[in-house]
């Protein structure tokens, strides 16, 4: 048996599997080494994952996850995955989740769009080229959490429309001096609100101000993220649920960029299970 987990800054999703059965499938809060200790990320586990995830013996762990960028982040993850799960544990990006998941074993550009952003060229392997998540605050243009950030600034900014405005207000119980807190000073990770944000944008894709906003955005993320590569003869495919919930308009920016997307998920964690299950027998 197996353990696969996927893991962005604001959720993890987890499945137990068998061979080809899944066995137990979960999800809890988000793991980022980049923000939180080796106690904290065990503590989070231990008290989020439901006892059966403990109680199995495993072959191995699959962990892909946001923040893994570097061996110290890595070695903090895998220490308190060796802690909690008593088994092998093998470490590596939500990026190539998202290639895995999306591609299998064939090439491909594959695009994550979800609270964080990054893309890659997969080759059916590994990652040979990518545009990594450096974080809200350095990037991850197109993400959920910049179209956040994009609304907060405006509505600081007296720019965004008053009805909009109003509704916001009405909706989170909040004033203007409290987004600040919210954003800077509050006891979950910032990112988390800023999600809650873009949520609520979601419902009003049909008003022009946040229609532009969100074209925009993405159209930020193609210009970064997606023209470096040779995407007129490779397929496009993208995982998350800001690319999944805003699937009509990614695929209207694409087009206007020549780019052709073939292929949108809102979780990589099926594909994931294919692939597991198809390679199973070289691991």
């Amino acid at each position: 048996m197996i353990l696969i987990a996927e893991s962005d800054s604001t959720k993890t999703e987890w499945v137990l599997i068998e061979q080809d059965d899944l066995v137990q499938q979960s999800s809890t809060e988000g793991i980022n080494p980049l923000i939180q200790t080796r106690k904290e990320i065990s503590r989070s586990i231990r008290l989020n994952l439901p006892p059966v995830f403990f109680r199995r013996r495993l072959k191995q762990v699959y962990y892909y996850g946001t923040g893994c960028i570097s061996a110290k982040e890595k070695d903090k993850v895998m220490t308190s995955f060796r802690a909690q799960f008593k088994s092998p544990v093998h470490i590596e990006s939500n990026l190539l989740a998202a290639a895995h998941g999306l591609f299998k074993n064939k090439t491909g550009i594959a695009c994550m769009l979800d609270a964080d952003s990054a893309s890659c060229f997969y080759d059916g392997k590994t990652i040979v080229k990518s545009v990594r998540s450096v974080g809200y605050i350095l990037g991850d243009e197109g993400s959920s959490v910049t179209l956040g950030k994009l609304f907060l600034s405006d509505i600081l900014n007296g720019l965004s429309p008053q009805r909009l405005t109003r509704d916001f207000y009405e909706k989170f119980h909040i004033k203007g001096d409290d987004i600040i807190q919210s954003v800077y000073n509050h006891s979950s990770p910032p990112n988390s609100f800023l999600v809650s944000v873009s949520n609520f944008l979601t419902g009003y894709t049909d008003d022009e101000y946040v229609f532009n906003l969100l074209v925009n955005n993405l159209r930020n993320f193609f210009t970064r993220s997606i023209l470096q590569y040779d995407y007129k003869n490779y397929p496009v495919r993208f995982a998350g649920s800001a690319a999944y919930n805003w699937s009509a308009i990614l695929k209207d920016v694409g087009r206007k960029f020549g780019v052709n997307i073939d292929r949108i998920e809102k979780s990589p964690m099926n594909g994931l299970i294919e692939y597991y299950a198809q390679n199973m027998n070289e691991r």
